[in-house]
């Protein structure tokens, strides 16, 4: 991708046109400043580093850490829930589902009911001394293809700019702000941030002109609190700098530049190592200056963001010339805006980027459910790991969109949590092997969490983060993170499955587990007839799950040479057969749980039955269509009752539908989406409010699964194309599974032309569609190939 100066466009847009240079497809960009967080502020990040610009006169950065969370680790195993473990199966093998239940919560959940949570480092505030009434030409914007973020107007006959980076090689935030004449700029700076500052000071001492703020995640130091060090380091020259208390103030400058770092005690446990890493840093960065650092950052984030690309036509009526925040009140009542679907489809891979990266720590975080941006103490719901959907959905896009080392982060986050679910399998269930509940926090607290009757109880939780670990092998083919990491975590959770699910009726089920997060109404043979409940054994989600984990042992070992024959393999082999088959109710729907139980809400949010359909591939129509058939009865009954009730699940929505070959569907819940969720910054959000990014992440893949799929073993292209909406495009760089690059071309609806790039060989089966004809390398196609890699296949029809 050709290196593009966004500072120098902006400078020349304040005689021209904004709307005319502003790609509507890649750039969000405003006519005026954020005036709330969740709302309008434009985020880039590092991964390790989030900010969050407002870009008003008066600007204010929101800063993040992602190992900034709100306190120590916490023992949090319950004391009496071994014991109680028999006596909640037996009565749920009885049908006293409400006294299970009551049993659960009294004895099986932790005494601290929550996880720790994500916080923030504070604010940067800077004062221009500017007054927003006397500003014109103003304009804003990020570029979802490099990942910085710009501010630029006129005030007073002056021209000042503003350019944010967030630098992955250098591991810092850096930002250059420039006046037109010469001398024009000063500016006031402070850190700022809502509780628990230990110190708060500016300093000229050295010649080093900074601000530094050092807090703490609120205990006491001999409970052994978070403790944090962020450093921001002004470089002006010809500018003079003075201080008082915690204000740094420059005057007379013509450019500029910061360069900021946060450190936690997290991954430097030592006060000296801590404030040796700030320092080092900053260090580094202000040698190579803003500059460097600002090019190497636009160079590394490119290179990735630049491996793919989709095109849906043009957007009718001058729209994609408007500003975002008009485009998303547009789209609010008629969506009639294809450019604004790829503007989110880029800007989810650029979040994902931002806040997802493997980096030179010996720890790396993924994004939580705020990815890596907050401006509270505690997030909004904790900001946590919530692996009963929601972290999940954060990596879809990952492999699909030629990000796989993106899903890194939480390899890293699973290693630091294994040993904490190897003890409490131990302490909990009397088990070997691993076990993870529905959330994880930054220390991997496995535990029940939140005492909350319809998700606390649901042990499989590491059963569906350990997919991500061998989706990172079919995407990139990795042999040595397979056998280092994957098969062994594998064989780890298998462990544990294989002793905690007992016989009933010819199975091995779970139990006392759930669907997250819904519930049942307890039928008249059961007691207490007519409670609302949420456990039981066997719920389908589990099968599924299980079954998953089993195919994965096998699958691995297969691809490490490890014979059929091996224990584990065996074991493996031997369990899946055990495993509940789903089964089908009334109206022909898969069912959620054991048996057909009245619904208390029959549009929940969660799809958790439909897992089997996306993420996995259980229900694929390709693999079976009885079973295909049945989750799309559920999944339309969920949709006719108002599922799709969050912006995640509406965006999860999407992507099951693509499983289906609906493209209609898929553009109708892309729709509702845009309806309702995004706020004007294209944030997702929960329910029209409070920002969720997973939905972000959803959007991006559920736009993806249109295109390309590959989850059979078959690479299919255009599996679910909406028709009319989007009559016309191409996409670039989209990845397959088995390692096959792909770039797409399609009009009137149809395939035109693609090229299937095999980067390490093995053999490619193909689908076009419904299942049309058409040729690979001018050759009618008659089955599967075997590639060399390296070498392109040409599909034309």
């Amino acid at each position: 991708m050709a290196k593009f100066n966004l500072q120098a466009l902006l400078v020349g847009l304040l005689a021209t046109n904004a709307s005319a240079a502003l790609d509507g497809s890649r750039y969000l960009w405003y006519t005026s400043p954020a005036t709330d967080w969740e709302t309008g502020v434009l985020p880039i990040g590092n991964s390790r580093l989030g900010a969050a610009i407002f870009g008003g006169a008066n600007e204010v950065v929101t800063i993040n850490e992602d190992t900034l969370w709100d306190g120590p680790l916490q023992n949090r195993i319950p004391a009496n829930g071994l014991a109680a473990l028999p006596k909640v199966r037996q009565m749920l093998e009885a049908n006293s589902l409400t006294a299970a239940g009551n049993l659960v919560l009294s004895q099986m959940t932790p005494p601290i009911s929550g996880e720790r949570q994500f916080s923030y480092f504070g604010n940067l505030n800077l004062n221009f001394g500017h007054s927003s009434g006397g500003i014109s030409n103003y304009i804003r914007s990020l570029d979802t293809r490099q990942g910085n973020s710009s501010v630029s107007y006129t005030y007073n006959g002056v021209t000042y700019t503003r350019e944010y980076v967030a630098s992955t090689p250098a591991g810092v935030i850096a930002a250059r702000f420039t006046a037109s004449k010469a001398g024009a700029l000063s500016v006031s700076a402070t850190f700022s941030r809502i509780s628990n500052i230990l110190s708060n000071v500016a300093s000229t001492s050295g010649g080093a002109n900074t601000l530094t703020l050092q807090g703490s995640s609120g205990q006491a130091a001999s409970d052994n609190p978070i403790l944090f060090t962020g450093t921001a380091q002004f470089v002006a020259s010809g500018a003079t700098f003075s201080t008082s208390g915690g204000t740094l103030t420059i005057s007379g400058a013509t450019t500029i530049d910061v360069f900021i770092d946060v450190e936690t005690s997290y991954r430097y446990p030592s006060a000296s190592d801590l404030a040796a890493q700030v320092n080092s840093k900053l260090s580094a960065a202000v040698s190579q200056g803003f500059q460097k650092i600002h090019d190497g950052a636009i160079a590394d984030a490119s290179a990735l963001l630049g491996r793919a690309n989709i095109n849906l036509g043009t957007s009718p009526n001058g729209l994609a010339s408007l500003s975002t925040d008009q485009r998303v009140k547009n789209a609010r009542s008629s969506f009639n805006d294809p450019q604004l679907a790829v503007l989110a489809w880029n800007y989810g891979r650029h979040l994902l980027v931002a806040s997802s990266r493997n980096t030179s720590a010996a720890i790396d975080m993924p994004p939580n459910l705020q990815g890596v941006w907050n401006n509270q103490t505690s997030a909004p719901w904790g900001g946590k790991f919530t692996i009963n959907i929601n972290t999940e959905m954060n990596l879809w896009p990952a492999g699909q969109t030629n990000l796989i080392e993106t899903q890194l982060p939480l390899f890293d986050l699973m290693k630091v949590a294994q040993p904490r679910g190897q003890q409490m399998a131990q302490d909990l269930y009397g088990c070997n092997g691993t076990v993870f509940h529905h959330n994880l926090d930054v220390w991997g607290d496995p535990a029940p969490t939140d005492n909350y009757t319809s998700s606390t109880m649901w042990p499989m939780g590491a059963t569906w983060l350990v997919q991500h670990m061998i989706e990172q092998y079919r995407f990139g083919g990795d042999l040595n993170l397979l056998r280092s990491a994957t098969y062994p975590y594998l064989l780890d959770i298998s462990k544990f499955l294989q002793c905690y699910t007992f016989s009933w009726q010819g199975n091995l089920v779970t139990g006392p587990s759930l669907s997250p997060e819904n519930t049942y109404v307890v039928p008249s043979n059961a007691t207490v007839s007519g409670q609302q409940e949420p456990m039981d054994l066997a719920p389908e989600m589990d099968n599924q799950l299980m079954r998953d984990v089993m195919k994965g042992i096998i699958e691995a070992a297969a691809a490490l040479g490890i014979s059929s024959s091996d224990s584990n393999v065996q074991a493996a082999t031997n369990f899946i057969p055990q495993i509940r088959t789903p089964r089908i109710g009334s109206y022909g729907q898969i069912l959620e749980w054991r048996y057909e139980y009245g619904e208390t809400d029959p549009g929940h949010r969660h799809l958790s039955p439909m897992y089997g359909l996306h993420p996995s591939n259980q229900f694929s129509p390709l693999v079976n269509t009885t079973l295909s058939a049945a989750a799309k009865a559920l999944l339309d009954h969920r949709v006719a009752s108002g599922s799709g009730s969050t912006g995640w699940s509406r965006t999860w929505l999407m992507n099951q539908y693509a499983r289906l070959f609906s493209g209609a569907d898929v553009w109708k819940h892309l729709v509702a989406w845009f309806a309702e969720y995004p706020t004007p910054n294209l944030w997702n959000t929960n329910d029209g409010s409070t920002f969720q990014i997973d939905g972000n992440f959803g959007l991006t893949s559920g736009l993806t699964e249109m295109l390309l799929q590959s989850q059979t073993g078959t690479v299919h292209l255009l599996p679910a194309l909406p028709g009319s909406n989007i009559p016309t495009g191409s996409a670039q760089g989209l990845m397959a599974r088995g390692g096959f690059e792909v770039d797409i071309n399609w009009s009137g609806g149809s395939l035109t032309s693609a090229t299937v790039t095999s980067t390490r060989g093995g053999s490619l089966t193909l689908r076009v569609a419904g299942g049309q004809s058409f040729k690979v390398n001018g050759a009618t196609y008659s089955g599967s190939i075997q590639t060399t890699s390296g070498t392109k296949y040409s599909i034309t029809v």
